[in-house]
């Protein structure tokens, strides 16, 4: 069985745009984070992202799961780990 689930994108056909509404941004965000970690996108776009580039996207990612999540929930939600920490 897979862990990783991306279904939010193949469910959902509202509207994607930034600016009208604090629901409608967080759906765009999660329609277009999805969108982007796409397997065939990214084997085009990672190899052509600079080291800057690659350092600056983990690092903000890194971020905000640092500051939205407890230990727990990063085993679990990110690391798909099923045991406790």
């Amino acid at each position: 069985m897979q862990a990783h689930k991306h279904s939010f994108i193949e469910e959902y056909d509202g509207m994607v745009a930034f600016g009208l509404s604090r629901e409608v941004d967080e759906k765009s965000l999660m329609y277009y984070l999805q969108k982007f970690s796409d397997d065939d996108l990214l084997k085009v776009l990672v190899p052509r992202m600079s080291d800057d580039e690659i350092n600056r996207l983990f690092d903000a990612v890194s971020q905000i799961m640092r500051n939205h999540l407890n230990d727990t929930e990063y085993h679990k939600l990110f690391l798909k780990e099923e045991h406790d920490h």
